[in-house]
């Protein structure tokens, strides 16, 4: 009883709806229930009290399901036929439902009848207990629904391969024939209800989605027949068409199928002209789109083979996609590509495909066509039409691979030409639809075409100049630059045009602007290095008025153009865009004033458009052109200023590290000579602020010249190391690793750096057991990349070829001191590392992270093997209680044991995964749970 009244409280604070806490509390008490031996019994009771609440009843029928699917192991042999007989007197009770407990139930009974070989045919006893009296129909309707999912679907009953194999067809595929009857005779009983009716369909469906239930044998029964009368109610509407579509699914072998086939089609055919009759209603349409377009994917080479015969179920695909619901449309979509992958490419297409793809693309047009304006689409509506108009895009393409590209063109052209000849009076969206297919278009153009294209870049001057129209068309010459580059007469007019469109006053056009302009540049970078002035004219005189995402296009479009300059010439004109930014870095940094909000963002944009060209630009490699001999350091003391005065600012500090991350692959190991004042500045800054892309940069630069044997690099390194270990250990007393993830990353990414290049450095230095145990807090983050960094570091701390007591070859000399090292601070943080490596392993680490801890426990067991030992009960008492179950510790801690005893440290690899299955299954138990 006292189990009874905790399940009834705990579901009591659902119903009051209190805080988080209680919730998440109750929640975790019911899952934790749900596991245990006792829940079989309470569940019991509580499903077959009259006065338990509904709310409990349910949740004694979802535990039942989640009992049979996890712990049947917990009942006895002579116990299994009694639990059976509960499970079928609970479902007899609740025949009239609520469904929602029949369906547990049923599901439970499936779980336990795949697992229970000893039940000889549970299909045969269902049908023979519940069969008979019209009052159980409708359960055993629901037993046979949920069962063939249940068998096939349900991967996480315990049932090995070969049993599986075994049972499955004794539970299936011996009683389809059988089913098929039942449903046979359901379907044509008298007095049957469309309640009944609607489960036969259901029951159907998914013994077909099974596979058991042959469609040669359902054509011989009513129920074929009885699926297509079914499409004239609206009760049964639904239910029939999924039992059609899936008939048809199952025909796909067209040769062996052809006598169902020919059943099939001529019923199919016949539902068209309920086209005309259901119009108005979407619903019904949607159905029929959903039929004709599954006969039309299916039999799509008899379309080509038979096409008198078969073409009317294209006509009605066609009208299917010329309805105005585009909820409706793209269920015909997969139909248009498959056929247009087949007919493509052959090099004769008949007539009528051709015509019902041109007559496709004028549909596809006309849904593209915005609503006028005093009917604009609003919120979440113009966003989910703007998503559509790119699906309905992808299948203007498969008309260009029938009718091709320059066909299509044409099209949209002709009806651009025919909508401006109608002067004034024409609106904006008669326009732009056309114009949005030819950018869909742009993709599949063939690049010598000397037809089509040309057309329509004279006519883009001609177009209305109205905001929707220019964004259009700025986003045709972005999609069509191959083609430019191919016919560069045409880049002086596109520059033009492209300048006039960021001197519009709507931002959208100007962001298309932007976006023209940089695959102008990226594409066509070879033709335009002669416009070069031009474009830094315009970038002085337009460049502030832009929003700074336009801006930052244009600077991304000039470097595509650099970067495919001669090295000479491209350095001198990286310097002239350059220099500008950093004249306003240089003012920035001496002003004598506090800089406004506006000339902050100012600047910071100006370091951002400094990082995009760098990043386009990429480096030149080892020996610098002269324009560059000096550019690294005076940049660099802008920069070391910049930093001095306002390193305070997080966002300018962000900034102006990514500047200098691209300015190491600009000037490679040229600038070297200024790693150690970088290394420097990087070191105090960090220290001064906490800002971690101080320590991200430094440990770039540690990546990149860590090798070199200078000793005032060296001792920067050494200085960074113990003044950033100094100031995670700061911010680890005050807050909470979760509350730095970005900080820890980065500092367990210079370690890792550090380790690597001068592990001299890192293991000797007095502050290494203070990083051991900061980097330790990486594990109490719930990010993946810090997880990972972290494992990493600790897997090669703990696994250092220092600690190997029979070295191959003579260690270096060092050597010695790193052991030392490793094995005083181990031995302190052992304990902690245990804890949060398996507290993790329970938790919330990464499914890739098993191979990481699997070292780090063998290096333990290696190296502290009697320290371990202790260490893991230690830390299996802090794990939740019951994740993973006593069972699961019980066996990690023997096999650990074994595995040091037996010196087979390999089969301490075996211990960590089957600690780590048994945790990932009972986390997957308790999401199943409530």
């Amino acid at each position: 009883m006292e189990d009874i009244q905790a399940v009834l409280s705990a579901l009591e604070v659902f119903n009051r709806a209190p805080d988080k806490t209680s919730l998440e509390r109750a929640n975790s008490w019911l899952q934790d229930f749900q596991h245990s031996p006792e829940s079989w019994s309470t569940c019991n009771i509580l499903l077959l009290s009259p006065e338990a609440p509904p709310a409990a009843k349910l949740f004694a029928a979802q535990t039942f399901r989640t009992k049979v699917t996890y712990d049947l192991n917990q009942v006895d042999a002579q116990n299994l036929v009694p639990l059976r007989d509960t499970l079928l007197t609970a479902l007899e009770k609740y025949q009239s439902g609520p469904r929602a407990i029949i369906v547990q139930l049923s599901l439970a009974i499936a779980g336990y009848a795949l697992q229970t070989p000893s039940w000889e045919n549970p299909v045969l006893a269902l049908i023979d207990s519940f069969g008979r009296n019209p009052g159980t129909v409708p359960a055993l309707l629901e037993f046979l629904t949920q069962l063939p999912d249940e068998v096939n679907g349900n991967t996480r009953i315990p049932i090995s391969d070969s049993q599986y194999r075994e049972r499955a067809p004794q539970l299936l595929t011996a009683n389809a024939q059988k089913v098929l009857e039942l449903l046979t005779m359901y379907i044509t009983a008298s007095g049957v209800t469309s309640q009944v009716q609607t489960q036969i369909f259901h029951c159907l469906h998914a013994w077909l989605v099974a596979g058991e239930i042959p469609v040669s044998e359902l054509a011989e029964t009513p129920l074929l027949a009885y699926a297509f009368e079914a499409l004239g109610s609206d009760e049964l509407f639904d239910p029939a068409v999924d039992v059609i579509c899936q008939i048809i699914h199952e025909t796909q072998e067209i040769d062996e199928s052809m006598p169902i086939i020919e059943l099939l089609v001529p019923r199919i055919i016949a539902l068209r002209p309920m086209l005309a009759q259901d119009q108005d209603d979407p619903e019904k349409i949607k159905g029929f789109a959903r039929i004709f377009s599954e006969a039309g994917e299916t039999y799509r080479m008899l379309l080509l083979q038979h096409t008198e015969t078969f073409f009317p179920i294209v006509e009605a695909i066609g009208e299917c996609a010329a309805y105005p619901d585009l909820d409706i449309v793209p269920i015909t979509f997969p139909f248009w590509m498959r056929l247009a992958q087949i007919i493509g490419k052959r090099a004769s297409i008949p007539p009528l495909f051709i015509e019902a793809y041109k007559s496709l693309m004028s549909v596809i047009i006309r849904h593209l066509v915005f609503p006028p304006d005093m009917n604009p689409l609003t919120g979440q509506e113009a966003e989910n039409f703007r998503s559509f108009r790119h699906v309905m895009g992808d299948t203007l393409k498969d008309c260009c691979f029938v009718l091709r590209t320059e066909t299509c063109l044409l099209t949209a052209y002709q009806l651009i030409t025919i909508a401006l000849a109608r002067g004034p009076d024409v609106s904006w969206q008669e326009i732009e639809a056309p114009l949005f297919a030819m950018r869909s278009m742009g993709a599949e153009i063939d690049l010598k075409d000397d037809n089509a294209v040309p057309k329509i870049m004279d006519l883009i001057p001609l177009l209305p100049n109205h905001p929707r129209v220019k964004y259009a068309a700025l986003l045709i010459l972005a999609r069509y630059t191959e083609w430019i580059n191919d016919h560069p007469q045409y880049i002086q007019f596109q520059l033009q045009y492209i300048a006039a469109g960021f001197e519009d006053a709507d931002q959208e056009v100007n962001a298309a602007a932007g976006q023209a302009l940089k695959y102008l540049c990226q594409d066509c970078r070879q033709h335009l290095t002669e416009f070069l002035p031009m474009l830094h004219t315009f970038l002085t005189s337009v460049g502030p008025k832009l929003q700074q995402e336009d801006r930052r296009q244009v600077y991304e479009a000039i470097a595509y153009v650099i970067s495919a300059m001669p090295m000479a010439r491209a350095a001198e004109s990286l310097k002239t865009f350059s220099v500008d930014i950093l004249a306003q870095v240089h003012a920035f940094a001496n002003k004598t004033t506090a800089p406004t909000k506006a000339e902050i963002e100012e600047v910071g944009n100006g370091l951002e458009n400094l990082e995009t060209m760098l990043h386009v630009i990429q480096g030149y490699g080892d020996e610098l052109p002269p324009a560059c001999q000096s550019t690294a350091t005076e940049a660099w003391s802008v920069f070391d200023q910049f930093l001095t005065t306002y390193g305070l600012n997080y966002d300018l500090a962000e900034r102006a590290t990514r500047v200098l991350r691209r300015g190491i692959d600009l000037f490679g190991k040229s600038i070297f000579p200024l790693a150690t004042s970088v290394i420097a500045r990087m070191s105090v800054a960090f220290q001064a602020t906490g800002f971690p892309s101080f320590l991200w940069i430094a440990g770039k630069f540690m990546g990149r010249f860590g090798h070199e044997k200078d000793p005032a690099f060296r001792a920067a390194m050494q200085e960074l190391f113990e003044r950033s270990t100094d100031k995670v250990g700061e911010l680890l007393q005050t807050k909470n690793p979760r509350e730095i993830p970005d900080v820890l990353e980065d500092y367990l990414q210079m370690l890792l750096q550090l380790l690597n290049v001068a592990p001299d450095v890192f293991f000797v230095s007095a502050s290494f057991p203070v990083a051991f145990r900061a980097a330790l807090s990486g594990l109490e983050v719930v990010h993946s990349d810090i997880v990972f960094a972290t494992l990493d570091l600790l897997r090669n701390i703990v696994t250092h070829d220092s600690l190997d007591p029979q070295p191959s070859t003579p260690p270096p000399a060092k050597f010695a001191l790193y052991s030392k090292a490793i094995q005083t601070t181990v031995n302190q943080y052992g304990a902690q590392l245990t804890t949060l490596v398996l507290k993790g392993v329970v938790g919330d680490f990464p499914e890739d992270s098993s191979s990481s801890i699997v070292s780090i426990f063998r290096g333990l067991a290696q190296v502290w093997p009697s320290q371990l030992l202790t260490w893991i009960p230690q830390a299996l008492e802090t794990l939740p209680p019951s994740v993973p179950p006593l069972q699961a510790r019980t066996q990690f801690l023997q096999e650990v044991n074994a595995a040091i005893h037996s010196r087979q440290f390999d089969k301490v690899k075996y211990a960590v995964l089957n600690f780590d299955r048994a945790s990932r299954k009972t986390r997957d138990r308790r999401r199943q749970g409530i």
